[in-house]
C-alpha cells in the first residue's frame, strides 16, 4: 500500500496531556438500572435470550451471538429484566436493548467458571463464549480475528493509546500487567503464532519500562517503543512501524502476517481464562476542560453516560457544552446522556461551552495541510473534489477507502473545514458504488 501513497513524514502532533494517566482506577457506584444493547460489535446483533420479568445475575447470558461474525452479550448486574425495547443507534440502525433494574447485590451467576481449554478449538470457543470483541473501539469479534485463513507469524499488541486525553489502556498496563502477559501467552500457545510485539508510544515510559522488565526472559515477546505521533495506533500504521510490512489494498492485517489486538482486549482474555467472567464492565477515562474530577472508572456495561458525568462532576462556574463518547479526535458527540456505555466505551470527554463552540468555517485555501498530516498520506482535498463530481474511479485512484476517520485532517485545517466528515461521506459513497456498501 505505502509504495502507492506518499506517506506523511511528520503526522499530526496532537496534545499528549493525559492527567488521568497517573490516577488509579476507581469503581463507579452501581447504577439503579442499566440498558444493555444487543449490538455492541461489528457484525450481526445478538439475539435476546431473556424475557421481561426474568431474574438475571452478573455474567448471565442475555444475548446470544446472531451469526459467525457476532458476539454474546451478558448481564453486567444482578436484578430483574424490566423491558426489552428498540434502541436507535448513532449509525441510524435500530437494535434491541435489554433494560435491567439492579438489586444492589451483584450476585455472580453460578455458570461463571474458568473455561477448560485443551487445544485451539476449545480456546477459540472460550474466546467466543466470553463475548470478547476489540475493546480498543473497533468491536470486531476476537474469536473470528484469531482464526485467519492466512499464515500469521506475529501477534501485534496495540498499546499506543494515541487518542487525546484517554488513559484507560495505560492504566490497564500499569495495574494489570500480569493479565496482559497471560493473555498474550495464551494466544501464542493455542494459535501457534510464534512471536509477539507490544507497540507502545514513547510518551508512556512507565509502561515501556514495566513490560520490558517483565518480558526480559520471554524471547518471543518484544516491547517496541513507537513515535508519539497521532495515528500510530491504526492497524495499517502499527504493522508498518513494527514489522515494516504493508497490508495490500483491500486486505486485512493477516494478509501481512499479523493479527492486531488491543492491549485491554488481550488483558481481558488473561482475566477470563482465570475467572470465567465474560465482558460485563469497562474502564473509562472521564476528562475534559469541564470535568471537575478527571478519573478512570470501571462501570458496568449499559451504564447511562449521565451517571459518568454526575460522578466526575462539572467544574464550578462552567457550563457543559458538549460530551464526547471516546477520544477527542475520533469520538462522536453525544446528543443524549441517557445513552448507555458499551463494551467498546473507553472514554468520555466533558467539554465546556467555550471550547465546544465551533470555529467559523472558511473556504479551502488549498494549503495542503490535510495531505501533509494524513497518517496514510491520503489527499483529502482531491477526494473532496472527486466526491463533489461523484467520480468513483478517481476516488478509487486516491485510495479514499483507506481513510479510518482519525480526524487529523480536520485537526490541522486552518479553515476549520469538516474534512473528516467529508472523507467519511466520500468513502461511504465509494464503497456503496463498488462493494455494495461493505467496509
Amino acid at each position: 500500500m505505502f509504495n502507492k501513497l506518499k506517506r506523511s513524514a511528520e503526522g499530526a502532533r496532537t496534545p499528549h496531556d493525559k492527567p488521568t494517566a497517573t490516577k488509579k482506577t476507581v469503581r463507579l457506584p452501581l447504577p439503579k438500572s442499566v440498558k444493555i444493547l444487543m449490538s455492541q460489535h461489528i457484525g450481526a446483533p445478538a439475539k435476546p435470550v431473556v424475557a421481561k420479568g426474568d431474574t438475571v445475575m452478573v455474567g448471565t447470558l442475555i444475548g446470544e451471538a446472531g451469526g459467525f461474525v457476532s458476539a454474546n452479550i451478558y448481564s453486567s448486574v444482578s436484578g430483574t429484566v424490566k423491558a426489552i425495547e428498540p434502541y436507535a443507534m448513532p449509525n441510524g440502525r435500530v437494535c434491541d436493548a435489554i433494560v435491567i433494574t439492579t438489586d444492589g447485590n451483584q450476585t455472580v451467576d453460578p455458570a461463571v467458571k474458568p473455561p477448560v481449554i485443551t487445544d485451539k478449538a476449545s480456546f477459540l470457543k472460550a474466546v467466543r463464549d466470553a463475548g470478547l470483541v476489540g475493546l480498543g473501539g473497533a468491536g470486531f469479534p476476537t474469536d473470528v480475528k484469531l482464526q485467519p485463513k492466512q499464515k500469521v507469524d506475529t501477534l501485534l499488541i496495540n498499546a499506543s493509546e494515541c487518542e487525546i486525553l484517554l488513559s484507560s489502556d495505560t492504566r490497564e498496563m500499569l495495574e494489570n500487567s500480569e493479565t496482559v502477559l497471560a493473555g498474550i501467552e495464551a494466544v501464542l500457545k493455542y494459535t501457534g503464532i510464534p512471536n509477539c510485539i507490544i507497540g507502545i508510544e514513547r510518551n508512556k515510559p512507565e509502561c515501556i519500562d514495566l513490560l520490558c522488565s517483565l518480558t526480559k526472559d520471554m524471547p518471543n515477546i518484544t516491547v517496541k517503543p513507537l513515535p508519539s505521533v497521532y495515528g500510530t495506533g491504526a492497524e495499517l500504521i502499527l504493522i508498518e512501524k513494527c514489522l515494516g510490512r504493508e497490508v495490500p489494498h483491500g486486505g486485512l492485517p493477516a494478509d501481512a502476517g499479523a493479527i492486531v489486538m488491543n492491549v485491554t482486549s488481550v488483558s481481558f482474555l488473561g482475566k477470563y481464562l482465570a475467572t470465567g467472567m465474560p465482558v460485563v464492565e469497562r474502564r473509562i477515562t472521564i476528562d475534559g476542560d469541564a470535568c471537575a474530577r478527571p478519573c478512570n472508572v470501571v462501570a458496568p456495561v449499559g451504564t447511562a453516560l449521565q451517571e459518568l458525568v454526575d460522578f466526575a462532576g462539572v467544574k464550578e462556574a462552567t457550563k457543559l457544552g458538549k460530551v464526547i463518547a471516546g477520544g477527542g479526535m475520533m469520538g462522536p458527540a453525544v446528543p443524549d446522556l441517557s445513552a448507555p456505555t458499551t463494551k467498546t466505551s473507553g472514554g468520555l470527554l466533558m467539554l465546556s461551552e467555550a471550547s465546544a463552540r465551533p470555529e467559523p468555517v472558511l473556504s479551502c485555501i488549498r494549503c495542503g495541510r490535510c495531505v501533509e498530516y494524513c497518517p496514510l498520506g491520503l489527499e483529502p482535498v482531491e477526494s473532496a473534489a472527486a466526491f463533489a463530481r461523484k467520480d468513483v474511479e478517481e476516488l478509487g485512484r486516491l485510495h479514499t477507502d483507506y481513510c479510518f476517520t482519525c480526524g487529523s485532517c480536520s485537526f490541522v485545517c486552518p479553515a476549520h473545514r469538516p474534512v473528516t466528515q467529508m472523507m467519511t461521506m466520500a468513502k461511504d459513497f465509494y464503497l456503496t458504488k463498488t462493494k455494495g456498501g461493505k467496509k
